[in-house]
């Protein structure tokens, strides 16, 4: 029987997308327009990393709020905030002044390790950026809200920029302005190094978050700790932390704050007290409030002549 001529090497495959150009919206009945599952980033051997936008009616290209979620680096979704605040609360109170919210998925741990998280995000504000016409934002006004491993990596996309190259990575759009004109930070940690154990198993989130080799891991530490970055020119900085918190001590947004505020840059500590991680035992209504406010007054739209 006939048969087709074999060829080697076979024709390549085409290369898939890196990432994806937005879809059309969805408007809702209370006007917003909703950017679901966007991918930002995709790459061979990882799951395609989503984003998803709320666009308020109420503003012409508004800026635009990009939640970073927690979960030790290891477990987390882009839709859920943690337990002791509501949705509603949480980015129904950003889209009510009149600030878009990006939420995002990033490269769990497990996935891979330290700085691939960081490259996500900032992967994240180059596609916001890029896409910034058809989606409907302002470009020039970006921020960054995280809370727990989610506000470490705020932290770390807020203070690291071009000159920090191994930082950026280059996955979905692979080049572009990643600067942010303020950063809230709830609870992360910011020295990493001073929360390693002396003997860590081998699930440890610090050790599947750094990666590399047991003795490499101080200089690992250091290069993903937001204290190592903080200096001049830095975003407008609120670190916002339970004095009570037993898993990521206050100290760590005390000291960051500190370090920010020598280098002379804006840097404000807001001390819930008695609070616990992720704000347990405290009323988180005002503390929202309190953040919400001051993204949109470092988020405003310059004034004009």
């Amino acid at each position: 029987m006939p048969t087709e001529p074999v060829t080697w090497p076979p024709p390549e495959l085409a290369t898939p997308p890196v990432q994806l150009p937005p879809t059309a919206p969805t408007t809702g009945a209370d006007g917003v327009r909703r950017f679901d599952g966007l991918s930002y980033a995709t790459n061979s051997g990882y799951r395609p990393r989503l984003l998803d936008l709320s666009v308020p009616a109420t503003a012409e290209r508004p800026a635009v709020v990009v939640w970073i979620h927690g979960g030790a680096w290891m477990e987390g979704d882009r839709r859920h905030p943690p337990p002791t605040v509501s949705a509603d609360l949480l980015f129904g109170s950003l889209l009510r002044a009149g600030l878009a919210v990006a939420t995002i998925d990033y490269r769990h741990a497990r996935e891979a390790p330290f700085p691939a998280q960081l490259h996500d995000v900032k992967s994240a504000i180059r596609y916001l950026r890029h896409y910034a016409d058809p989606l409907g934002i302002d470009r020039t006004r970006i921020g960054l809200w995280g809370e727990s491993a989610g506000g470490h990596l705020a932290a770390m996309a807020g203070l690291t920029g071009a000159s920090d190259l191994a930082l950026e990575g280059t996955e979905g759009i692979a080049a572009g302005d990643t600067t942010v004109a303020a950063v809230v930070d709830w609870y992360g940690i910011t020295d990493v190094g001073t929360l390693l154990p002396d003997t860590p198993g081998p699930h440890d989130p610090f050790v599947t978050f750094l990666g590399g080799d047991p003795g490499d891991r101080p200089r690992l530490a250091a290069a993903a700790s937001p204290v190592s970055y903080a200096r001049s020119p830095a975003p407008p900085f609120l670190l916002a932390h339970g004095t009570r918190d037993t898993l990521v001590p206050f100290e760590h947004s005390e000291h960051l704050a500190g370090l920010l505020r020598a280098a002379g840059n804006h840097a404000e500590l807001f001390a819930v007290p008695d609070a616990e991680h992720i704000f347990l035992n405290a009323d988180v209504g005002p503390v929202v409030a309190h953040c919400v406010a001051f993204l949109a007054h470092h988020l405003r739209r310059p004034e004009t002549d």
